[in-house]
């Protein structure tokens, strides 16, 4: 018996060990992405997509894979959580607007912490905060992106149908929403081509393919594309199992013969 619990004990450490590899794991998915109805005169607009920082330090190894590839950087909520230390958020910050322009919405756990100082570093950085509020991107040519951006679903403070009074049909949408719920808030009408999301870590620590959430991925609603990202951070302890922290480097182009948005 004192064998079979020796041999218990070790397999939990060496799994407790695998989970704590894998929540550290730097990871860029890099994918181009065709739509229909993307502005051409843009030919690409470079995207970095991070989400679910948490306690985490953004570290070079990451940085380096994306820098110079990037024309905007998106934070999609949850930068922090209780007990972060502000000078870690603000380093994570300024290593990301070195990247490249950088834009914020609101996640759940950016509430725990003091989020009138968060907000004030934000600004200080000259980072545009999307809190149900959309900015307008112009190509030379004149032709236009909406970047679109709603606060945090679960704590109620999101207004898309705000986000969207100043839209124009018309123009090629990216809507960015903390938590993936928000496709079910999402009309044909409004014309969002693409919605980032985060918050569910892809379940985080997954048994025999099971956990809370779905694995982060892409899929389409309609003529919408949805990428939820497993995040790169974790919520409390820097666990993970079957569910890798990822980053995203996305690259929209207009749609050629034979080709339109990856899945």
């Amino acid at each position: 018996m004192t064998i079979v619990y020796s041999a218990a004990a070790i397999l939990l450490i060496v799994i407790v060990l695998i989970m704590v590899r894998t929540a550290f794991v730097n990871k860029v998915v890099e994918k181009d992405l065709f739509f229909d109805d993307f502005p051409e005169t843009f030919r690409t607009i470079s995207v970095f997509f991070i989400s679910d920082i948490h306690r985490r330090l953004v570290t070079e190894k990451l940085l380096d894979e994306v820098r110079g590839k990037a024309d905007i950087v998106i934070i999609g909520g949850d930068i922090t959580e209780k007990g972060v230390p502000m000078e870690r958020i603000e380093k994570n910050i300024v290593k990301l607007k070195g990247v490249g322009p950088l834009y914020f919405v609101w996640g759940n756990n950016d509430y725990e912490a003091d989020y009138h100082m968060l907000d004030a570093i934000l600004l200080k950085h000259g980072v545009k905060i999307l809190d149900n509020t959309l900015v307008v991107i112009e190509s030379d040519q004149g032709e236009k992106i909406e970047l679109i951006g709603i606060d945090d679903i679960s704590m109620e403070r999101d207004r898309l149908d705000l986000a969207l009074s100043e839209s124009d049909r018309a123009v090629f949408k990216i809507l960015v929403s903390h938590n993936p719920l928000v496709s079910g808030q999402i009309k044909d009408e409004n014309n969002i081509s693409l919605v980032l999301s985060g918050h569910t870590h892809g379940g985080q620590i997954r048994f025999f393919g099971f956990g809370p959430y779905e694995l982060g991925g892409m899929k389409k609603q309609g003529s919408t594309l949805l990428l939820t990202s497993n995040g790169y951070g974790t919520s409390t302890l820097p666990l993970r199992l079957g569910a890798e922290p990822e980053t995203h480097l996305l690259h929209l182009k207009k749609s050629v013969a034979g080709k339109s948005f990856t899945i």
